[in-house]
């Protein structure tokens, strides 16, 4: 009697999964012919992770698959697999179990909303190229044998492209940014890329609303960092301000310093509040501890912010305050060359490269260069 591929392969996976489960009540276990790993990626402070098996284009009896998966060992579309409860059942995405993939927060794959938690992942692939991207809420099945449509959280269509050839199925991270990375499904010639993005700056924002009503909230640093995260990317910009307000006074933590007093003037100039800006930055750089690199740095965001009379001032009462240190005319140099005085900004940037350290030579060198092009430097 002769038997069916699918049935062999199914044979020998149950037989695999029922050696195990007994054998592992012995304390003893087999490896498996297809086995586990997993793969994780931090999006900004999402993780997410997946679980699979790793088959092998040779199958397990010695048969080389290789350019013979789609279609035949992977069937197109939607199968009746011949056991188990579905009929309509697509790719497992892997081997054995559930291919599981996790989020730890809400994220969106391709664009498609989809809430923090753990999802079996399926493909249903298609003899054009495309793929369907199924997260099922069903995490505990074997394979795809007994999937339903009616436990689905979400499908995207995907277009799968072509890469070299990969022996071993492999999920891997092949970009990752801040706010999103794709995750990459290779078998044999085949990639299914997936695209997943993650709202970092929300996510971000609602963690602070948490921490700060706990430990976090009676640590300074706490209030300052997230205040000055919220001017960054310019989101809450109210409820940043109050971070700042909150660490410059009214609190058992609070101070009146250049650090507290230059991050509220920060979130006001993401607020576009420029002059109550400058009014408290005047405020910080009176205060006690204030040092040079504190007006270089001043004076730079001003030139930043397209106020370079502005900054030419602050560079000005730096010279006069440290007028034995390298920044002071550096810092001259930057606000006349912003203000369009070469000629100026020149004489400075040499008296800076005079006295600076060796190891700061060689960049003024290239701002010296510049400078004698009759370019701006900053």
């Amino acid at each position: 009697m002769k038997i069916k591929p699918l049935l062999i392969g199914l044979s020998l996976s149950i037989g695999t999964m029922t050696s195990q489960n007994v054998l592992a009540q012995d304390i003893v276990f087999t490896p498996r012919t297809s086995g586990e790993a997993s793969v994780s990626q931090q999006i900004g402070i999402t993780e997410v992770k997946v679980n699979y098996s790793r088959p092998h284009v040779v199958s397990p009896q010695g048969q080389d698959r290789t350019g013979n998966i789609w279609g035949t060992t992977v069937p197109y579309g939607f199968t009746n697999l011949g056991f188990g409860t579905s009929t309509e059942a697509p790719w497992r995405a892997g081997a054995n179990e559930n291919t599981v993939i996790t989020f730890s927060t809400d994220v969106s794959v391709e664009g498609k909303p989809l809430p923090a938690g753990s999802y079996g992942l399926h493909f249903a692939v298609f003899e054009d190229g495309k793929a369907t991207a199924i997260f099922s809420n069903d995490t505990d099945a074997w394979g795809s044998y007994f999937y339903d449509k009616a436990n689905d959280a979400l499908r995207v269509d995907i277009q799968t492209t072509e890469v070299p050839q990969t022996d071993l199925l492999t999920y891997s991270f092949t970009e990752a940014k801040v706010n999103e990375a794709t995750l990459a499904l290779d078998w044999d010639k085949k990639r299914f890329p997936l695209k997943i993005s993650a709202d970092t700056p929300e996510l971000v924002y609602q963690n602070f609303q948490d921490k700060l009503k706990g430990d976090d909230g009676f640590n300074i640093q706490s209030w300052l960092a997230a205040a000055n995260y919220l001017a960054q990317n310019k989101i809450h910009l109210d409820e940043a301000l109050n971070y700042a307000n909150a660490a410059v006074e009214g609190q058992f933590f609070s101070q009146k310093n250049f650090n507290t007093l230059s991050t509220k003037a920060g979130v006001l100039v993401a607020m576009d509040k420029k002059e109550e800006a400058t009014i408290v930055m005047d405020e910080a750089l009176a205060a006690s501890g204030v040092t040079i690199n504190n007006y270089y740095g001043y004076g730079r965001q001003l030139i930043a912010q397209d106020m370079d009379a502005k900054a030419m001032e602050v560079f000005k009462t730096a010279n006069k305050k440290w007028s034995d240190h390298w920044l002071a005319p550096h810092g001259l140099a930057r606000g006349y060359s912003a203000n369009g005085d070469f000629k100026n900004a020149l004489k400075y940037e040499k008296i800076a490269h005079e006295r600076a350290p060796e190891g700061s030579k060689p960049f003024l060198e290239g701002y010296l260069k510049t400078l004698e092009e009759g370019k701006d430097f900053n």
